[in-house]
């Protein structure tokens, strides 16, 4: 009863927007000499940040060129109400928490194409090995995202945006190395000519790392490396004056050394993980009747493959494993936009997946050997979308979305968001407001992985996960726009979560609950230099056990500081600290919830122009070389250092 009364409120909320539109229509447009950060993931179109009235945040290339980022991982944690969870070092198994909702939760996109995997158990996204080469921005959207993104945006998306070329050909070269026989190599050449532009990228990393199971823990002495290859491009052909098409490719090897657990005597020297993936999108654009009607079809393809090898050993001479898991997600995407008038856009499209996964898991030990095989499985969804933008006298901006979902297996979903924004123009102060649903489908293996002599494990008869959630925000331009504030509320309430009974298998029976505070403040008060800060207060609490869910820091803080000086040197310096979190230690019988202790990591960068094209650098992390763990009994980074050169010709 409380949906119907709200989407009755939100309609006729929508209506007086848009009957008030014509008066916005006799207003002046704002000066065109005004420049604004521009951003496509809120609205599925090149919009300004300005006129967004979602929470969102944006990493752009130059950011992550001034700290010398290496993975998304890495840029992530500046974002606000984003926290990482990993199992040991570079490469290793991760999750993303956005706002406090699960990882499984949290879309991520590659150029507004979907990386979950539909082989993981929940359907999650694993960053562990994206590589940022090649990547012009990261764009963060917090909230539920349902009407534009479908199926898994309940707690938002993360939108890996990769660079376009421009201008004369350029090749960049980069290489370094330090402590932990690190060693990182990149190649990439960009460029544009006539009706061609291009950007390709080659990157490798190398580690010896550390363990995985945390080296202070008792039996834990052995380093587990990483290996990883990245290729990535991207190339646009303007085919007649209003027709392009776009192709976007990126594959990536990985090695990966793991451990059997996290905990003493987690370790094993011969337990490795191989990844593969590979992406490829083709995307036509056109505009028509006059430049009023613009089409785009896109079509992707994203594949990927993990397979673990455990051979025995002298510490684990009976024990073997092997395992194989293949995903596939083939997407059709077809998406209107048609601009009736400057102040308002209509967006209608047709989006079709098929997702598909298969495995093998052996293993065998003392107790016999066990397999478990899950045959391929397919799902296919096709989802319908509508979205109306409006602005108003370059003051009130709003956006309001539909969406219905019906999936092969789990049936129907509809979702709806509504986003206004208003900029008070005396104080270009700016209010903004959103309210929006989402909804994640069973995955391939909650849906149909077999049973055991326990008792069922999949079940066809699951139902979507679905959330509510809401935020308002007040953002505030000061000393005449060299420094910003801004502070947001949110409030998420998630529903029919899938969980895991021993006798029923995967059932739908969890709630949750995030709420939290987000302040946001920057300033460059001269071109030289910059600085950020990022609050966040978390509360996220599973409703059914009555427990802070685990995993999810209640205080984050994220700052950054660049500084250039002497006109050739620059040092960018960043701390973040993670407060407080729970976790489950599971080397103990029964198994007890723990409290993670809060930590601090301060990183920095230094940097010098050689000469017109030469630049080198120094990086450390964790100089502070602080001892702890982002999953109980996992091992992470101490304090190490990387120096390097890049090369532009």
């Amino acid at each position: 009863m409380k949906r119907h009364v709200l989407a009755i409120a939100l309609a006729f909320l929508w209506a007086s927007l848009f009957l008030y539109s014509d008066e916005g229509q006799k207003d002046k447009p704002q000066a065109a000499s005004e420049h604004h950060e521009v951003v496509v993931t809120a609205t599925r179109l090149e919009t300004p940040a300005r006129e967004v009235g979602s929470a969102i945040s944006v990493i752009s290339g130059f950011d992550l060129s001034r700290f010398k980022k290496t993975f998304v991982l890495e840029a992530l944690r500046e974002a606000p109400a984003v926290s990482i969870a990993q199992n040991g070092g570079m490469g290793e198994a991760a999750s993303v928490f956005l706002r406090g909702a699960n990882s499984e939760h949290t879309l991520v996109l590659l150029d507004g194409v979907e990386l979950n995997d539909p082989i993981n158990p929940s359907r999650s996204a694993d960053l562990a090995h994206f590589f940022l080469a090649n990547v012009d921005r990261l764009e963060i959207l917090r909230g539920p995202q349902g009407p534009l993104y479908g199926s898994d945006a309940l707690g938002g998306v993360v939108n890996i945006i990769s660079k376009r070329g421009l201008g004369r050909p350029r090749l960049t070269l980069t290489s370094s190395g330090g402590t932990f026989g690190t060693f990182t190599g990149q190649a990439a050449v960009s460029g544009s000519a006539k009706a061609v532009d291009y950007s390709l990228g080659l990157s490798r990393y190398e580690t010896g790392g550390v363990s995985a199971a945390d080296s202070s823990l008792a039996g834990n002495s052995e380093r587990d490396g990483y290996k990883n290859w990245t290729l990535s491009g991207r190339v646009g052909i303007a085919l007649l004056k209003n027709l392009e098409v776009d192709f976007v490719g990126h594959t990536i090897w990985a090695k990966t050394d793991i451990d059997n657990f996290g905990g003493p005597y987690g370790d094993d020297p011969n337990n490795t993980q191989d990844y593969r993936s590979f992406f490829l999108k083709g995307q036509v654009r056109g505009l028509f009747l006059k430049n009023r009607w613009e089409q785009r079809l896109a079509v992707s393809v994203v594949d990927s493959r993990r397979s673990h090898h455990n051979q025995p050993d002298e510490f684990h001479p009976l024990e073997t494993e092997e395992g194989l898991f293949k995903g596939r997600m083939l997407t059709l995407d077809w998406q209107n936009n048609l601009f009736l008038h400057p102040t308002h856009t209509l967006t209608a499209g047709l989006e079709y997946e098929r997702e598909q996964g298969e495995s093998e898991y052996l293993t065998e030990g003392p107790w016999g050997p066990f397999s478990s095989l899950f045959s391929r499985r397919k799902a296919e969804t096709v989802g319908l979308y509508l979205q109306d933008s409006i602005r108003i006298a370059g003051r009130l901006f709003a956006t309001a979305g539909l969406r219905l979902d019906h999936h092969s297996r789990a049936g129907d979903a509809m979702t709806y968001r509504l986003a206004p924004a208003y900029i008070f123009t005396a104080t270009q102060t700016k209010i903004r407001a959103s309210l929006g649903t989402g909804f994640k489908s069973p995955s391939l293996y909650q849906l149909y992985a077999p049973g055991t002599i326990y008792g069922p494990i999949g079940n066809a008869a699951l139902k979507p996960e679905s959330s509510l959630g809401w935020d308002a925000g007040v953002e505030q331009p000061l000393f005449g726009g060299r420094a910003k504030a801004a502070v947001t509320y949110f409030h998420n309430d998630f529903k029919n979560l899938i969980d895991f009974s021993v006798i029923q298998g995967y059932i739908n029976i969890g709630r949750a609950e995030t709420k939290g505070v987000e302040v946001e403040f920057s300033a460059r008060p001269w071109e030289s230099l910059s600085f950020n800060l990022v609050y966040c207060r978390l509360e996220a609490r599973d409703e059914v056990r009555e427990t802070p869910l685990l995993r999810r820091p209640e205080d984050m803080i994220s700052a950054r500081l660049s500084y250039s000086f002497l006109t050739k040197w620059t040092t960018s310096v960043s701390f973040d600290y993670v407060g407080l979190r729970k976790d489950v230690n599971y080397n103990v019988w029964p198994a007890l919830t723990v409290t993670l202790p809060s930590h601090s990591l301060l990183n920095g960068v230094l940097s010098y122009e050689a000469g017109k094209n030469t630049q080198l650098f120094v990086r450390l992390d964790n100089i502070l070389d602080e001892r702890y763990e982002m999953v109980c009994g996992y091992g992470t980074l101490g304090f190490s250092i990387q120096a390097g050169v890049r090369l532009g010709l």
